[in-house]
């Protein structure tokens, strides 16, 4: 099932299956969303929680038990209720579970809200810890761009100039190596053996929006202003890119498995709220 969102400039299409953005087209019916081509990626924008990235043997542990989580975390493939719809925006809802509780023993709803408006997309989450201890958790987004053509024609200009440190993945977990990309003028060229080794993970940019161009034509941009982090990925020789915005990312080589102690996580009180949004501007 899908849920179809229209303004006078925008349309897009959200599956209820991950509440996971699957078309967003302009009124000359251009795609910006990757198709989902199962021969080279078989999703669209799949959301990310309770966790982001990989855990280290898939494990963590909490209250001294052992729990387990695959990448990602399991919001992606869980159905979501659509609980408000308009017009132009729409906001669906996952709630905690027996089934959820065996992976992630916390009691939570999460919220994911997309609305139009002129030109851009907004995408807002809300985690509400509906539990009587603190929750840890980590979130992300991970939508793919449709990129057809050449993808060497295509480039990101960063909203800062300032050095692309990124941190390298051994077995998807984050090494302790990083390595600097060269950037002239904020521009980053793109090209597939920048992702040799898997998605670039910057965990501290200044930067907090970027641009898609290709061949010196501004496509669309990218706001995610409330995210401290950035992964941005694709497969060799496929016609997208995705830009993730992130709290969290994979665990470290040197992880200890508590969760509490993962780098990026956030912890929420008890009945607290967390919010944050990101926006996608067609140019």
């Amino acid at each position: 099932m899908t849920t179809k969102l229209t303004n006078s400039n925008l349309t897009a299409e959200i599956k209820h299956l991950g509440a996971e953005l699957c078309s967003l087209k302009n009124n000359t019916n251009i795609e910006y969303i990757w198709e989902g081509n199962p021969e080279f990626w078989g999703k669209h924008s799949p959301v990310l929680f309770p966790i982001v990235g990989t855990l280290k043997n898939n494990t963590y542990q909490y209250n001294h038990s052992e729990y387990h989580l695959s990448r990602h975390g399991f919001a992606r493939d869980n159905e979501f209720e659509l609980i408000d719809k308009q017009e132009n925006s729409a906001t669906f809802s996952i709630q905690s579970n027996a089934e959820t509780r065996k992976v992630y023993p916390f009691d939570f709803e999460l919220q994911i809200n997309y609305a139009l408006e002129n030109n851009s997309l907004t995408i807002g989450y809300k985690v509400i810890n509906k539990g009587v201890v603190e929750m840890p958790f980590s979130l992300g987004a991970h939508p793919a761009l449709a990129l057809p053509g050449n993808f060497d024609e295509y480039s990101i200009e960063f909203e800062k100039e300032e050095p692309l440190v990124y941190h390298l993945l051994d077995k998807d977990l984050i090494a302790d190596e990083t390595k600097t990309l060269e950037v002239q003028n904020k521009q980053l060229k793109l090209n597939y053996q920048l992702f040799e080794n898997d998605a670039l993970i910057f965990k501290s940019l200044q930067s907090k929006a970027l641009t898609i161009y290709k061949n010196g034509s501004p496509l669309l941009k990218f706001n995610y202003e409330d995210f401290p982090h950035l992964g941005i990925w694709t497969k060799i020789n496929a016609p997208f890119l995705c830009i993730e915005p992130w709290f969290g990312y994979s665990d470290s080589v040197a992880s200890t498995g508590d969760l509490f102690e993962k780098e990026g996580v956030q912890i929420l009180q008890p009945n607290a709220a967390f919010d944050a949004k990101f926006s996608i501007d067609i140019l």
